[in-house]
């Protein structure tokens, strides 16, 4: 993509209204424009993130045996009538009516719809295990919409829902998302701590919330430094028993700060950490809360009917990009892990009115193309400086600056944007080393 024909709404200044740095940097980017207090347009640069991010959510969740659907936004009242939940969850709930006077509400979650989706499809515990998931904009009306998306009253989420016939296989189905979560993390180049948490309006009896480490975090977590280690998942195969793999995980002390007691704490001061963390995804095992009432139930190996046990899985996923944004930056801009980059590398033509500069910036952006890589090439008529600041903003993980100074030598420069590391390579050794860390 060339900067010069693409849309991207730089600001210089900052908006008064951005409190924390997630929110500043996209507006200064030109990711995302407020439509209304907590509800935002996603703009290219943004929607690409957005986009990345779910993508490897989808991935994690496929392998991990689940199944992908699309459930509407707009819930008729009557399954939430049929839970005992529409009256209880609260004024975060959009309640709506359509021109026939029919009862609705902008869903904040599902585990009503697709409760009515299985007890409409699936008669027999041979169809179970089943995990249904989808990628899909939620509504929750938050009190005091802040801190840009982080808290905003329109989100991107992932829900996923289990169904199985009994607690024990509840439970494996319940530490496959578990794993999931921490493989889905790690390959977004995030650490992510799950603490054991309170299961509020969704309820059950277990659950986890996975929180990022940011050190602008909206809460204090005490862990064990073994936390920091994000190998620690990668080699975990889904089908393998999962339960010693989740003990080992949840043997791992972690608590949030107003849980932590320092005179009890089982790990020794050497190994104990404290930073701060962004709750990013949310599970829970519920059993029959759901499916108990609304009559989700199937014929077990004796025949008889009984109601399935059920658990449901939550990140967010538009919250992940600003929390993304919270746990990599500094003071000139984003610094964004490559897996969810919006470009790949940025080709900066300090002089593009330069015929060395141009045809080199030109042959490089068309090489790294034509290699598979994503290139942005900065053509723009602008100050060398503003380019570089505006690069440096955006956060792309890997920067070659061509200049008429590099190009008098046969060279350009190769910035390493997380480093900050910069060197003078031949242009063939830069296209090597960026396609190298791309592969």
């Amino acid at each position: 993509m060339r900067l010069s024909q693409y849309f991207l709404p730089l600001l210089k200044e900052t908006p008064k209204e951005a409190q924390i740095a997630s929110h500043r940097l996209m507006l200064r980017a030109g990711m995302i424009q407020q439509s209304s207090a907590g509800i935002y347009s996603w703009l290219p640069l943004g929607k690409k993130v957005l986009d990345k991010i779910g993508q490897i959510v989808r991935e994690e969740q496929n392998r991990a045996g689940a199944i992908e659907i699309m459930m509407p936004t707009i819930q008729p009242s009557e399954l939430w009538q049929e839970s005992g939940r529409y009256d209880d969850y609260g004024a975060e709930m959009l309640r709506i009516r359509d021109r026939h006077e029919r009862d609705m509400l902008y869903g904040p979650t599902n585990e009503e719809q697709v409760t009515d989706i299985f007890r409409t499809h699936v008669r027999s515990y041979k169809a179970l295990p089943l995990n249904l998931y989808h990628i899909q904009w939620k509504f929750r009306d938050e009190v005091r919409p802040r801190f840009g998306i982080m808290r905003g009253r329109e989100f991107l989420m992932k829900d996923a829902y289990s169904f199985d016939l009994n607690a024990d296989a509840a439970r494996t189905s319940y530490n496959r998302m578990f794993v999931s979560y921490l493989k889905t993390f790690a390959r977004m180049g995030l650490t992510a701590i799950p603490m054991e948490a309170d299961t509020g309006p969704i309820g059950g009896d277990m659950s986890h919330e996975f929180i990022i480490l940011a050190e602008t975090g909206e809460s204090g977590v005490y862990f064990h430094k073994d936390w920091l280690n994000t190998d620690l998942v990668t080699s975990v195969d889904y089908n393998e028993d999962l339960q010693p793999v989740v003990d080992r995980f949840t043997s791992l002390y972690a608590r949030a700060d107003e849980m932590h007691d320092p005179d009890n704490c089982p790990v020794a001061s050497d190994d104990l950490m404290s930073l701060r963390g962004i709750e990013v995804g949310h599970i829970f095992y519920f059993g029959e809360k759901y499916s108990a009432p609304m009559g989700a139930t199937v014929a077990g190996p004796d025949g008889a009917n009984t109601p399935v046990h059920m658990g449901s899985y939550g990140i967010g996923v538009s919250r992940l990009v600003g929390g993304i944004i919270e746990a990599s930056h500094d003071d000139r801009g984003i610094i964004w892990p490559r897996a969810v980059a919006p470009f790949d590398v940025a080709v900066v033509n300090l002089k593009p009115d330069d015929e060395a500069c141009s045809s080199c910036a030109e042959d490089l952006y068309g090489k790294l193309a034509a290699a598979g890589a994503d290139p942005l090439m900065d053509d723009r008529d602008e100050r060398p400086g503003a380019k570089l600041a505006s690069i440096d903003l955006i956060g792309i993980p890997w920067q070659i600056v061509v200049g008429p100074r590099g190009m008098a030598s046969g060279v350009v420069e190769v910035k390493n944007r997380r480093t900050g590391e910069a060197v003078e390579l031949s242009p063939e050794s830069a296209l090597s080393m960026v396609m190298a860390d791309a592969a």
